[in-house]
């Protein structure tokens, strides 16, 4: 008889990731959430995992193996949870579940502040079109040529995003990325992100110390990116463990020694310990996505050993991911995309490689803030990245559901950073708000980025609608 698990908060990127993996290895799964509609349940309802709406205690019966549980749904104080636990049945976070089963893989994590769910996308993309079927539970809905981020492989290797975030914060502070011992890992790049559960990025660079000494245990090996000042800085305190550097420094293991954009590709030269290896396509935009490429580039020949032909190949199967600048609407020199970034250097990151790309368009972005205190503590910079832009428009916060509403600070107030930077900006209360706003504001040429990580995605039908009128 199969096996029985539950996931509450299964809708989250990460839960459905893990459901679709346990699902194709031989489990029944169910779970549960919130009403609310995400990307994830398209994924979910195909493959025909029922979800429970809302969280309830005769939700969890005897017949379930196993529950596993996120944070962002009060982890192990969720009433589901709890009961599980009367009935004896075991309990985890996702987190740690995750590291369980990499405990019985060829692991490879990818850590960073950005860039965790690109590279290892990337990687997957690869390692799969050498045939080599890799597991993957990776943090986004889907990824482009592969369907679902979650995948039971028959292959040896799972690739996993390794997110330095605490495992739950109101029973857990263990950072998530600690219940993962994989033999290969990335660090892409470190950076102060999380003010609510770290209190200085001192602390953050800590963490990532920690992670690293988990490849220590278990014989693995460091692939990190030169180019970041503090991951450069980290490595002179690594000890005992082998380590391949990546970026565009002539002191990089893997330097990026050049590269050409060309009808929308990016075609970049590798050089490896100072010789060149040959060229490579990156179909997505941006410098930061070409060290996204160099590090799984990194991965896939220094562990896995791919061929250079399987590796380029590899590549160029990897066309993006949603909600990763992904293109939502086009109507002749007019376009809508939607991208995740939700922190100061993935807006300057995105908003500059849409300009590298497109030097001639108008861009606006519509931008929802994500947390009262990521916003209030990164105010600042999020005003002189949003300032890039041609346009902004700035969406109510989207609150997280472990914090409280914070009155000192709005959207009202970074519009006015904003402003202070000679950016353009101005702010919204609502969706019939802004469409009434774009209505007056949008142009038959322009280019539009919706950005956040909360649910912006909400109104892309409405905006669309607009659009198609114009």
């Amino acid at each position: 008889m199969k096996k029985r698990a539950y996931l509450v908060g299964i809708k989250g990127v990460a839960m459905t990731a893990l459901a679709v993996y346990l699902k194709e290895s031989g489990w029944e799964v169910a779970g549960s959430d919130v009403m609310e509609v995400f990307f994830t349940d398209q994924i979910l309802t195909a493959r025909r995992i029922p979800i429970k709406t809302g969280f309830r205690r005769e939700n969890i019966t005897a017949k379930y193996d196993l529950v596993v549980v996120t944070g962002a749904h009060g982890g192990m104080t969720n009433m589901e949870a709890i009961r599980a636990k009367e009935l004896d049945i075991p309990v985890f976070m996702h987190g740690e579940y995750l590291g369980l089963i990499m405990d019985k893989l060829q692991g490879i994590s990818v850590a960073g502040c950005h860039g965790k769910t690109t590279t290892s996308s990337m990687i997957a993309c690869m390692l799969a079109n050498a045939k080599l079927d890799p597991s993957y539970a990776i943090g986004t809905a889907y990824i482009n040529g592969l369907g679902a981020a979650g995948h039971y492989g028959r292959g040896k290797y799972l690739v996993a995003e390794a997110d330095e975030y605490v495992t739950c914060p109101k029973t857990d502070t263990t950072p998530r990325f600690l219940w993962q011992n994989p033999k290969a890992a990335v660090i892409t790049n470190i950076e102060f992100d999380h003010p609510d559960v770290y209190g200085n990025l001192d602390d953050v660079v800590e963490a990532y110390l920690q992670f690293v000494g988990n490849l220590r245990k278990s014989g693995g090996f460091l692939v990190a990116c030169l180019d970041d000042a503090e991951v450069s800085n980290l490595l002179p305190r690594i000890k005992d463990i082998k380590t391949v550097s990546y970026g565009f420094s002539k002191e990089a293991d893997y330097q990026i020694a050049s590269f050409k954009i060309h009808k929308g590709l990016s075609r970049m030269n590798i050089k490896v310990e100072g010789k060149t290896v040959g060229k490579f396509t990156v179909s997505v935009p941006g410098k930061h996505n070409l060290l996204n490429a160099a590090a799984s580039i990194a991965v896939c020949r220094q562990f896995c050993r791919l061929s250079w032909k399987e590796i380029r190949n590899g590549l160029k199967t990897y066309t993006g991911n949603n909600r990763r600048l992904e293109k939502i609407f086009e109507k002749d020199r007019l376009s809508l995309y939607d991208d995740y970034a939700h922190h100061p250097s993935e807006i300057s990151a995105t908003v500059n490689s849409v300009r590298e790309w497109f030097p001639k368009k108008r861009i606006l972005v519509i931008f929802q803030p994500h947390t009262f205190s990521r916003t209030k503590r990164l105010l600042n910079r999020f005003a002189k990245a949003l300032s890039l832009a041609d346009w902004v428009m700035v969406a109510p916060i989207f609150p997280s559901a472990r914090e409280s509403f914070d009155p000192t600070i709005t959207s009202g107030i970074l519009t006015e950073r904003i402003l202070k930077e000679k950016g353009q900006a101005t702010s919204v209360k609502n969706k019939d708000e802004a469409i009434k706003l774009l209505q007056k504001t949008v142009k038959a040429d322009d280019l539009i980025i919706t950005m956040g990580a909360g649910n912006l995605y909400q109104w892309h039908e409405s905006i669309c609608h607009l659009l198609e009128s114009i």
